[in-house]
């Protein structure tokens, strides 16, 4: 019998702490997931066992039950094997994980199966409730298209690193390719700093910033009411709400000047259109963490230009976030206003 190393999750986390774990690809997905009490114990990839132990979950070791060796998504080939082949070949084979919510892309061939392909994937995946979000955002409030195809519960918990983001997948877009950046808030030093997220949505990152930071205050502006009620939930949620003023509102109309510390500016496209009110609230010497979307070819160029009617600045570091489009990616920029 294969002994492996198991992280011991208890019971009541399970449904956010593994989903999590096997979208960051640290389980074991060929042994099986077993239980000790109120307890599960995960198995663990070999040499990520570190990465584990970080995270703050106690490490065993036991006997790895063999689970179908074959991927979920021959499984699910398998599982509809006899739908149409044109249907066959549109079947997604990635997914999002949000808590025990899967969100999946399906086209118009696949419509006429919807409820039967969601509940193939509900159950190879172990989900709770299956959408389907074939158009991505849409409108000023960035909502995404969501269709539940098996199930009833859209509202979920996404546990990222430490943090605990509680929103409605039928109503908020989440940014799962900003995880890198959201983990490079929490890493910074604003010890007895007020901070202003002009864009907070539900926290993205006012929670990581005011939960791991040392900062005084945080100011969360966010425009739409469904957000912000998140926003709200998830700062009582991770036990930081008596750092997090939260304002439901155009950030255009906050009040006062030179107040602000740091400043993050997380929004793409039209951010330039909100650099003067940053300006106005940010301190000489603090730092705007500006992001938006170049041409990879004249990102710095682009930003220098937006920021020349800054006066004094210094761009401290330029990073890509992620790919945004053929020749495009979302940048951030932090910036020190002299």
């Amino acid at each position: 019998m294969k002994m492996t190393k198991m992280a011991r999750i208890r019971s009541s986390d399970a449904s956010d702490v593994i989903p999590y774990l096997m979208e960051m690809h640290l389980i074991d997905t060929s042994a099986k997931i077993s239980k000790e009490g109120d307890l599960r114990l995960v198995p663990i990839v070999s040499g990520k066992e570190d990465e584990i132990a970080r995270m703050g979950f106690e490490l065993t070791e036991g006997a790895a039950y063999t689970m179908e060796r074959r991927k979920p998504q021959e499984r699910i080939l398998n599982e509809l094997s006899d739908l149409p082949k044109e249907v066959l070949s549109s079947l997604p084979t990635k997914w999002e994980y949000v808590g025990d919510v899967v969100i999946i892309k399906i086209d118009e061939t696949c419509s006429p199966y919807k409820e039967r392909i969601g509940k193939a994937y509900a159950e190879i995946l172990g989900a709770r409730t299956v959408c389907s979000d074939p158009r991505g955002i849409e409108g000023e409030f960035r909502r995404p298209s969501t269709e539940i195809l098996y199930g009833s519960e859209t509202e979920s918990i996404r546990l990222e690193n430490g943090i605990y983001y509680e929103f409605d997948v039928s109503r908020i877009m989440f940014a799962s390719g900003n995880i890198e950046e959201r983990h490079r808030m929490g890493e910074l030093d604003c010890s007895g700093e007020t901070v202003v997220d002009m864009f907070a949505g539900i926290g993205y990152f006012t929670l990581p910033i005011a939960k791991f930071t040392g900062a005084r205050r945080v100011f969360a502006c966010e425009k739409n009411p469904d957000s912000y009620y998140y926003l709200f939930r998830n700062a009582e949620r991770n036990g930081v709400s008596e750092k997090i003023i939260p304002i439901l509102g155009d950030n255009r109309v906050m009040t006062g000047k030179r107040f602000a510390d740091r400043i993050v500016m997380g929004y793409v496209q039209t951010t330039s259109q909100f650099l003067p009110k940053a300006l106005e609230m940010i301190k000489p010497g603090g730092i705007i963490h500006y992001h938006d979307t170049f041409y990879v070819n004249e990102y710095k160029e682009r930003i220098e230009e937006i920021f020349s009617s800054a006066g004094e600045y210094e761009i401290q570091q330029i990073k890509e976030v992620k790919s945004f489009a053929p020749s495009v990616s979302h940048y951030v920029a932090d910036v020190r206003i002299l």
